[in-house]
């Protein structure tokens, strides 16, 4: 079997990042399907394990190919760019946040350039990426300014129920400013696109409301005819099956039983609760 090269970011060097990396490659399971390398920090990782009592070996890499793959040994492509006496875990820290959105940019360059055949990525912290100068929301906004992306989005995922986000992290008075025809239409079509990776044939999309029962006739908010409405009718006329906008309060459930391949949730929390609330640990995030 070809087992995939995958690189897992690191994240925050002083969040749970390290930790959660640490003791996911501690289970002997994911060697058997994978051959996962650490990009980061060779010493938070080294600390980390210490401090956890994991029986691990740290091997410091300068590229992909140097990797043992082999349980027991942490791989760590090792930038060296935490200075431990500057540190200390649980603090916001720019160096920090430099260092995480680093290793996001080098995973992607190294996915474009299929030294990788995926990346997963640890948490990062976005006060210490503030704190760094930069302004990225997270690794979906880091990894479309590198592909020169100019439409892309957060897919959650648990089982056969898949929720794409229309926003992601800003204000909920934001996040409702942001609600426009162009970006319901943009969205429908990047949703449609990236359910090609499931080979679906005719996926359903369905648009969530953003208002009370979808706005009830513009009683409760003008977005629903003003610019959702429209959006949906104009994919339909590209030939996308989708439907909306459904209110928020039913569509999940019925996306649950089956009814729709795909739900644009317009909210981060309004998609979020509802996959949290099924599944929560268990949802995958994947970036289209």
């Amino acid at each position: 079997m070809n087992k995939p090269v995958i690189g897992i970011t690191m994240g925050d060097a002083a969040g749970i990042g390290p930790e959660i990396t640490a003791k996911a490659l501690d289970r002997s399971i994911l060697y058997n399907r994978c051959k996962p390398f650490v990009i980061g920090d060779a010493k938070i990782i080294q600390q980390i394990i210490d401090l956890c009592g994991l029986g691990l070996k740290v091997n410091a890499i300068n590229c992909p190919d140097e990797a043992i793959y082999m349980h027991g040994i942490v791989d760590v492509l090792d930038y060296g760019d935490i200075d431990l006496r500057q540190f200390e875990f649980g603090t916001v820290n720019s160096m920090c946040g430099k260092a995480a959105v680093k290793y996001t940019v080098e995973a992607g360059k190294m996915a474009l350039n299929a030294e990788v055949d995926a990346i997963v990525s640890a948490p990062l912290k976005k006060e210490s990426m503030r704190a760094a100068g930069y302004k990225y929301e997270g690794q979906t906004q880091i990894l479309g300014e590198l592909t020169g992306s100019n439409n892309y989005g957060m897919l959650l995922i648990l089982d056969s129920l898949r929720l794409m986000l229309y926003s992601t992290h800003m204000s909920l008075l934001d996040a409702c400013k942001a609600v426009t025809y162009e970006g319901i239409l943009k969205k429908i079509q990047l949703s449609y696109e990236g359910l090609k990776f499931f080979n679906i044939k005719n996926p359903v999309i369905a648009v969530s409301a953003l208002n009370p029962h979808a706005g009830e006739g513009g009683l409760f908010g003008r977005e629903e005819i003003d610019f959702i409405t429209p959006a949906v009718n104009q994919a339909k006329k590209l030939g996308i099956n989708v439907v909306g906008p459904i209110p928020a309060d039913t569509v999940f459930v019925k996306a649950k039983d089956g009814e729709f391949d795909l739900v644009i949730a317009l909210y981060h929390d309004q998609g979020n609760m509802a996959m949290k609330l099924l599944g929560y640990g268990n949802v995958v995030t994947l970036l289209a």
